[in-house]
């Protein structure tokens, strides 16, 4: 991800430990996944909400992004053993390496996103993935004129399954004809952060009838939103409101609420009313939604808005189930 970004976690944490960062009592940290912290998606998300907690407090955090799959673990551990008191941990992969830290360092606080983690010290926090799909889902099938819609996945993992199964939902609740192409990017984690092979996923799709791709890929997705909006197609972001990166060529984007997570992470921490424990958080908590704004406001129609709007409310009332995906 260039040049600099590869100067090492240990040489960044000693230029982030110096100064207020180090000198408060309170010292929150995010240990991003792979993908960057600047990836308009997943771990953009938490950045967002790390940068909100800093406007609203004044306080600093630390951050750290990781290049490899081994660095996830040395960069927990440095961040705990610089002193941060409250770590996030961004991603399912995160699991496995924090079990271990969080053992090393039981009096501080960690917060892992995306998978459950049974530790004292640790508040897991996992997404109803598939109800936030089955409502872009819905929404696809509506603005499709083929009857044919993709989607393009990043890591071929469960959580990815989720999104997906939420999106067949939604487009059969609303087309039960509809056809859903569907192509994983890959295996491993370079999966996350691949934009050719994204954009090439979405031109295969569509060459086979889609007019509407929704990606759930991190970094991957956009080069399936360039993609769309090259074709002149539609494109559905994700986990960010990705609906600025083309404007009326992306439908709508997967709101996934990592923001608000890491901020309540923080900001409980900080109050004292932090706990550990496993939160699952989907449409009832406001954590998953869809985006509506002046980019993709023309696309949506008022009708369209209303059934969505309308199934949104089922499913918060539990009359419209959504199920999860079940391997």
């Amino acid at each position: 991800m260039g040049g600099q970004r590869m100067l090492g976690i240990a040489a960044a944490l000693l230029v982030l430990a110096g100064g207020a960062a180090a000198a408060q009592e309170f010292a929150p940290a995010v240990v991003y996944d792979m993908g960057g912290k600047f990836d308009k998606s997943f771990n953009e998300a938490a950045y967002v909400g790390a940068e909100r907690f800093k406007k609203d407090t004044g306080i600093a955090y630390r951050d750290v992004e990781v290049n490899a799959e081994g660095q996830r673990e040395q960069a927990l551990r440095a961040v705990a053993r610089r002193g941060a008191t409250v770590v996030v941990a961004m991603g399912f992969a995160q699991a496995v390496p924090l079990d271990k830290v969080s053992r090393e360092f039981p009096n501080t606080r960690f917060c892992l996103i995306d998978e459950k983690l049974d530790r004292p010290n640790v508040r897991s926090m996992t997404f109803k993935e598939e109800e936030g799909s089955f409502l872009v889902g819905m929404l696809a099938a509506m603005a499709s004129k083929t009857g044919k819609v993709g989607f393009v996945g990043g890591m071929d993992i469960p959580l990815i399954r989720n999104f997906l199964t939420g999106y067949e939902q939604g487009v059969r609740h609303v087309n039960g004809r509809a056809e859903v192409l569907v192509n994983m990017t890959g295996t491993t984690p370079a999966a996350w952060n691949d934009p050719a092979r994204g954009a090439e996923l979405a031109k295969s799709q569509f060459d086979r009838g889609a007019d509407v791709v929704y990606a759930a890929a991190g970094a991957t997705g956009l080069g399936v939103l360039q993609a769309a909006a090259d074709a002149g197609k539609l494109g559905i972001g994700v986990d960010s409101n990705q609906n600025h990166l083309h404007p009326g060529k992306v439908l709508t984007s997967m709101l996934k609420r990592v923001d608000v997570a890491v901020y309540d992470c923080f900001r409980s921490a900080r109050e004292g009313t932090w706990t550990a424990g496993h939160r699952v958080l989907g449409l009832k908590e406001d954590a998953v939604s869809y985006a509506l704004d002046q980019h993709n406001r023309p696309l949506v129609s008022a009708d369209m808005e209303t059934r969505v709007e309308e199934a949104r409310a089922a499913i918060v009332a539990g009359t419209l189930p959504v199920k999860p995906y079940a391997p």
